[in-house]
């Protein structure tokens, strides 16, 4: 059932999504239920709320991702949009970083069940990474985690010389793009662009807004 509604909700809004990458997403989503009775995982435990709220909107971020680019997911929950993109675009490389102990070995129980390669999930503080990690990210992307000031300064040190942030946010993005406009500004880094898409079978609006250090721009 979940795999026709991804195909068919990806097909909306333009996304070819192949057989395996199907498969895997629905034993993801069957371990992401299954573990979720016992821990915190998501608020969204119904099948078709999974495969749109999750999954699609964890799609459509990796379709402005390049091959081969390593990405980091700051604050991955259970894994979104960290897993659906490295199993929709195995060439990229990924980091999954979360606070939370128990979502992360969720995380590496679900990469070792799906044998996916490159993919590292790390139990720490955004913070505590930015000796180990610093200048190393291509893309450093955030759902749902903070706010864009915060999002900058955490994940300044860690990205790499040209490389780009990456907010997935919902449809009040745009007050809060004007309202931060001067504090990124101060930070060294200015809103690229955005763009808007609303989720299939009418689940709401979605915003990728892309942060880009001013002298890169």
């Amino acid at each position: 059932m979940i795999k026709k509604t991804i195909e068919s909700g990806a097909r909306e809004i333009g996304i070819c999504v192949g057989n395996e990458v199907l498969c895997k997403l629905e034993i993801y989503s069957q371990e992401l239920l299954k573990w979720n009775r016992k821990i915190n995982l998501t608020a969204i435990t119904n099948e078709n709320e999974i495969a749109i709220k999750h999954f699609i909107d964890a799609l459509y971020f990796a379709v402005h991702v390049s091959d081969n680019e390593l990405v980091l997911d700051i604050g991955s929950g259970a894994g979104v949009p960290a897993i659906p993109l490295k199993i929709a675009r195995p060439s990229v490389k990924v980091v999954s970083v979360d606070a939370v102990s128990k979502k992360i070995q969720f995380q590496k129980h679900v990469a070792r069940l799906l044998e996916l390669n490159e993919f590292d999930a790390i139990h720490a503080r955004i913070e505590s990474m930015h000796k180990e990690f610093a200048k190393k990210f291509d893309v450093i992307a955030s759902r749902a985690f903070s706010s864009l000031e915060q999002f900058v300064k955490l994940s300044a040190p860690l990205l790499a010389d040209g490389g780009r942030l990456i907010a997935m946010k919902g449809p009040a993005s745009a007050e809060e793009i004007l309202s931060s406009e001067s504090a990124l500004k101060n930070l060294g880094f200015q809103v690229e662009k955005t763009i808007n898409y609303d989720l299939p079978f009418n689940n709401g609006k979605r915003c990728l807004v892309v942060i880009t250090c001013c002298k890169c721009v």
